[in-house]
């Protein structure tokens, strides 16, 4: 018996590295795990273990957790690109960046989201928009955007007008328009014939009325001549 204890001893540390390790999928995992965390860049999972890629974790806003997947701060990276690096990914997630549509396909695929846009103007203005569902199709669905169920933070509802819209890039034209509205407006995003958001469009530094609604524009909080300081939009599973 005391043989047995003592194998049973020595093979813990085995035993226990052999026990399966659960990769986070999202920003809410890795709360969940460990809700001392701050806000801060982590590593996910959304497609599988050999799938990892960094995000920015918001910790802080309303209920925290949230996955950021679109971020715009200071105009460093540029968000006018090709599908390819749409469908991947680009930037990075300590600064701006654009998480990846194949991603997000993956993390909707697998839970049910709600979706919070944050923005800011160059005064220091502050206002969301909120929608309880959030769902992305798969490429063969041209990335095919859900979006419904709005709760005005101050920023109005831009947003809606683009559900059911595919995703569009200045190479791959998905959209409603007769035009292609990622070459027009700038941006790669749901276009629809073409758009009230913009927030992959060109970082313009505020009000700009010689280079209409091509920048960072929520048309229902600062119309089409003003580009945004800030924008990020970002999901967490819904309650």
């Amino acid at each position: 018996m005391k043989l047995v204890s003592v194998v049973l001893l020595l093979l813990a540390p085995v035993l226990t590295s052999c026990a399966p390790l659960i990769l986070p999928l999202d920003c809410s995992d890795i709360y969940n795990h460990d809700n001392s965390r701050p806000s801060g860049v982590y590593t996910i999972y959304p497609i599988g273990a050999t799938s990892a890629v960094q995000v920015y974790c918001d910790m802080a806003s309303g209920g925290g957790r949230w996955t950021v997947f679109q971020r715009r701060m200071d105009g460093s990276v540029n968000f006018y690109r090709p599908w390819d690096q749409y469908k991947t990914g680009f930037g990075t997630a300590a600064g701006e960046y654009w998480l990846g549509l194949e991603n997000l396909f993956h993390l909707t695929l697998r839970k049910k989201y709600e979706l919070l846009v944050d923005m800011e103007d160059f005064d220091g203005n502050k206002a969301f928009a909120r929608y309880s569902s959030f769902s992305v199709n798969p490429e063969a669905d041209g990335y095919r955007l859900n979006v419904s169920g709005f709760t005005d933070g101050g920023a109005g509802d831009s947003l809606t007008y683009h559900s059911g819209q595919k995703f569009s890039t200045f190479d791959k034209d998905q959209d409603s328009s007769s035009s292609n509205c990622a070459k027009s407006y700038l941006g790669g995003f749901w276009y629809k014939s073409c758009h009230y958001a913009n927030p992959n469009g060109a970082y313009l530094w505020g009000a700009d009325g010689t280079h209409r609604a091509v920048g960072v524009d929520w048309y229902h909080w600062k119309d089409y001549e003003y580009s945004l300081k800030t924008i990020s939009m970002k999901i967490h599973p819904v309650q």
